[in-house]
């Protein structure tokens, strides 16, 4: 007999009913009686259309748009036409309901967003061959309504909290994803809080091991963390309240996420990272009293702790393109620690927490206006039909999570550019023309070529010529996706209109030599000179880099092409270095399991940015040329390939391990110390009779770093030579590092 599940359906019906009332709870205050008729009537809708549907746990399906509608509400704060758009985001999508129907039932407004909402949900479909494409459609609807986004942001944020039900591959894709393009935009949005959350789902599913062990950390040093807060806070309350002000004070512990950052950045373990938590005071101001309110705070922090001038942070007078106002400091605390304390009033609160959301409540013109400005130039760079897909998104995907400068024109007026941007970016910033034509910069009147990075507060004046044009260079100069964008365009123009005199050259030489002028015959021609396409053969001819009295040797039957046939290519012997000896040996054996084949069936090999070893958790990646290259899952480049090409991910791991050696890096630091090199490489040849490609150390004031690239066999044994180096005297730390060398995809 077979197994069947039996279900419920009163059992389910309380549930769905009780996730509703749990819904209209998060429902704002202000909603009017006909708002709430709106979502009860969507909700119905919803309900009727899914109620067949099951989601991968095994819940009905309802319980996803009524979760997403909920974050909408309360986690957002979004309008009653955003929780409707969210009980409805899948009903066109995955069910019966037609847009027109949502429009007779409801209104043209609430179409339009469930209409953006099933535009967009293809976009990360698992066997899209178009994903970057379908990335721009998605950051396009920014500008035709922003809820469309939202709702988006809210619909993946659920996903994350319920990824325990699938596959692992599925999990990390949406994990990838996530940190790649919706915790940038959701940064980018004001929205904090979900932000945070998004990071820290996602690095739980990347590196699970990771995440449970800061986690468990944190957790262990609770009370601690406490008892410090509580000292460092008492005085900050006396002198507050002696003051006058009404406010609320808390320590805030950073996420995980972010210090999991901090460590990789600085390169320290979790023990040193000093900023676990920051301070934040709340005050409860009236509107007028805000800022002088907020400076009067700073006053009183400073007189009980010392400051740090370089780490003040003035987002008060000059608020960040969404709408973030605050004050940060960071001090010395009496234990000698540097803490930072964030200063905010309710409503900068409300909108550092809710961003975009909080903007509807408390109009203000200034942060309004930057975020239409921000807004309106991301869809004039994203709209242009000519340019990469992929490159856009990728400098869209910069715009999203660097820091701001406000730098001046020459009138005064204040412009808002990315941090690390140049004269030349701001040049494109006033104007597409006016960058193109720019041969350099004054700033605060001193002359400055197009590369000068600028500072915060500069006052800039562009010098123009006639004469001047884009070139390649130019691309190196530049940060920002609207400066990138028009010099790419710009330089494509340029390279179309000498292609097509090089074509011209060329195709006069082949009628003169009888070839007939088609793309099979280009196409080998391109591949005689050793060029990538006819386009790149037609550029070389143009520039003279390509001599065509070779054409002549070649044969041509019937107006027909004919190559010679390459020379056979040379056969290493007994000198083929270690190298060669490992790759040749990985062909014959089948560590792998490549889509369930045995990876000596299938030609692939091993990612050089991060040099996988057995037991390391992998992915296969199609390449374009080179087959099949495998990852680590927490390689630099795992995030990019997984998120901008989930259709080329190929599901492996590991089976048997067989006696083969693999390369990997370790790195060191340590005391410099006579003999310190002969002890290292006697631990790895002598005790442990492993073989090393490299090594290489470097000395500066009595501190020694080292890097060493050794053939291991799997993971197990990695960890134990790590765990033995760091026994060792006068060393530091050890760990293992990867290739900082970018992958070609």
């Amino acid at each position: 007999m077979e197994n069947s599940v039996v279900i419920d359906k009163d059992a389910e019906k309380q549930l769905i009913l009780k996730e509703y009332r749990s819904l209209l709870r998060s429902l704002k205050k202000n909603y009017t009686p006909q708002e709430k008729k709106m979502i009860r009537a969507a909700f119905e809708l919803a309900a009727e259309s899914h109620k067949d549907m099951r989601r991968k746990s095994g819940e009905p399906y309802i319980i996803h748009p009524i979760q997403v509608a909920k974050i909408v509400a309360e986690e957002m704060g979004l309008d009653a036409v955003s929780v409707v758009c969210a009980l409805l985001h899948d009903t066109v999508e995955d069910t019966e309901v037609t847009l027109e129907e949502i429009e007779r039932m409801f209104n043209k407004e609430v179409a339009k967003i469930v209409d953006g909402l099933t535009k967009i949900s293809g976009v990360f479909d698992l066997n899209s061959s178009i994903q970057a494409e379908n990335f721009r459609k998605l950051l396009l609807t920014l500008n035709d309504d922003i809820r469309v986004i939202l709702v988006k942001i809210a619909d993946r944020l659920h996903n994350l909290r319920t990824l325990d039900s699938l596959k692992r591959e599925k999990q990390l894709k949406i994990a990838s994803e996530t940190l790649y393009l919706y915790a940038p935009l959701a940064h980018r949005m004001g929205l904090y809080a979900i932000k945070t959350e998004m990071e820290d789902l996602a690095l739980k599913y990347t590196e699970p091991e990771v995440y449970h062990e800061i986690a468990q950390k944190l957790q262990e040093k609770k009370k601690e963390r406490a008892k410090f807060i509580a000292d460092f806070i008492k005085p900050l309350k006396e002198e507050l309240e002696k003051r006058g002000y009404k406010f609320d004070i808390y320590g805030r512990p950073k996420s995980i996420y972010s210090i999991y950052n901090k460590i990789k950045k600085k390169g320290v373990p979790f023990e040193e990272i000093y900023d676990l938590f920051a301070i934040r005071i709340i005050l409860h101001s009236e509107p007028d009293k805000e800022k002088s309110d907020c400076w009067g705070v700073y006053s009183a922090i400073t007189d009980i702790y010392h400051p740090n001038p370089d780490r003040l942070r003035d987002w008060l007078s000059n608020p960040k393109a969404n709408g973030y106002e605050a004050l940060h400091t960071t001090v010395m605390s009496h234990q000698g620690k540097w803490v930072e304390i964030q200063i905010r009033t309710d409503r900068m609160h409300e909108i550092a927490e809710k961003g975009f959301a909080a903007h509807w409540k408390y109009k203000e013109g200034s942060t309004d206006n930057a975020l239409d400005e921000w807004l309106q130039k991301i869809h004039n760079v994203l709209s242009n039909p000519d340019a990469n897909a992929l490159e856009l998104v990728n400098d869209f995907k910069h715009e999203l999570v660097s820091d701001e400068i406000f730098v001046f024109t020459p009138k005064g007026d204040l412009k808002r550019l990315r941090k690390g941007a140049t004269a030349l970016d701001f040049a494109f910033e006033i104007h597409s023309e006016v960058g193109k034509k720019c041969i350099g910069a004054k700033v605060n009147n001193k002359l400055v070529p197009l590369s000068y990075v600028l500072k915060n507060g500069d006052q800039i004046e562009i010098l123009t010529s006639s004469k001047q044009t884009p070139n390649e260079d130019w691309l190196s100069y530049v940060v920002t996706a609207k400066a990138r964008s028009i010099i790419k365009q710009t330089l494509k123009e340029e390279k179309k209109a000498i292609a097509q005199q090089g074509r011209e050259v060329l195709e006069k030489r082949m009628k003169q030599l009888k070839m007939e002028v088609n793309e099979a015959n280009l196409t080998l021609l391109a591949n005689y000179f050793k060029m990538v396409s006819p386009m790149d053969l037609y550029l070389a001819v143009a520039n003279k880099k390509v001599d065509l009295v070779a054409l002549e040797e070649l044969e041509v039957i019937a107006g027909k092409v004919k190559l010679p046939k390459p020379a056979q290519a040379h056969k290493p012997g007994a000198d083929e270095n270690i190298d060669e000896v490992v790759k040749k040996t990985l062909q014959k054996n089948a560590e792998l399991l490549i889509m369930g084949e045995s990876s000596d069936k299938i030609d692939y090999k091993f990612a050089p940015c991060c040099n996988p070893i057995p037991g390391d958790d992998v992915f296969g990646f199609l390449t374009i040329n080179e087959g099949i290259k495998i990852h680590r899952t927490n390689c630099p480049n795992a995030v990019q390939l997984m998120s901008r090409y989930a259709y080329r991910i190929i599901k492996t791991r590991w089976t048997k391990q067989h006696e083969i050696a693999f390369l990997t890096g370790i790195k060191l630091t340590g005391i410099d110390d006579v003999g310190l090199v002969n002890k290292i490489t006697n631990v790895i040849t002598g005790q442990m009779n492993l073989n090393m490609r490299s090594i290489s150390f470097d000395s500066e004031d009595g501190i020694f770093e080292g890097k060493i690239m050794v053939y291991v066999h799997d993971t197990k044994e990695l960890e134990d030579l790590i765990s033995r180096l760091s026994a060792l005297d006068g060393i530091l730390e050890v760990s293992r590092f990867d290739s900082e060398d970018a992958e070609k995809y």
